[in-house]
């Protein structure tokens, strides 16, 4: 004999759940880039070895493909909450791709300063631009593992109400994580480049 139990949760709680998780998640990552941020304005007004960098033009093109990738991906939650999986699935593909060239720009970047002798050690703003970059890339990577995975999903039809239900609260919650780190990235840009 089986026995259903029902769960004491609602829709409203699952809800609730999808938006604290990725809310608390997100709030880690601030905690995180605020540390760096106060270390890095410290460590910038109280040396004398302290030599800022000569920004890499490149930069100003991945800045670009991050805000665009934002755009594509708002554009692609729009298409499934519109039960449009056709264009979900573009545009979503899309936002993966420009997600993809954004860190290849960064690596780009990088390998303009190491050609340049500019190195991880070689001065503090050095270091910082670095450790900065490389904190952001790997949350970055974390947001494009969760695309992937929606990516995937939308290759199954929606189906169900439940279905397109839990793949748009999935969609809600990758796309504010993504909006954070696109945010973040012109946040570390302005302050690598304009606090010297």
């Amino acid at each position: 004999m089986v026995i259903a139990v029902k769960s004491g949760f609602s829709k409203t709680d699952t809800d609730s759940r999808y938006r604290i998780g990725m809310w608390v998640a997100i709030a880690g990552v601030l905690m995180l880039f605020t540390s760096l941020t106060s270390a890095y304005i410290v460590r910038a007004a109280s040396s004398n070895d302290w030599q800022p960098l000569s920004m890499p033009r490149i930069l100003l093109l991945s800045t670009a493909l991050i805000a665009v990738s934002s755009g594509t991906l708002e554009a692609a939650r729009r298409y499934l909450k519109a039960r449009n999986e056709t264009w979900f699935f573009r545009w979503l593909g899309a936002s993966i791709l420009l997600g993809t060239a954004f860190l290849l720009s960064q690596a780009l970047a990088w390998r303009q300063l190491a050609r340049a002798g500019v190195y991880l050690a070689t001065n503090p703003h050095s270091s910082f631009f670095y450790l900065l970059t490389a904190t952001h890339g790997v949350h970055l990577i974390g947001g494009l593992v969760a695309l992937g995975y929606l990516w995937m999903r939308s290759l199954k039809p929606l189906g169900n109400k439940r279905a397109a239900a839990g793949r748009q609260l999935a969609a809600d919650a990758v796309t504010l994580y993504w909006h954070v780190m696109d945010g973040l990235w012109i946040y570390l840009f302005l302050l690598l480049f304009l606090w010297r």
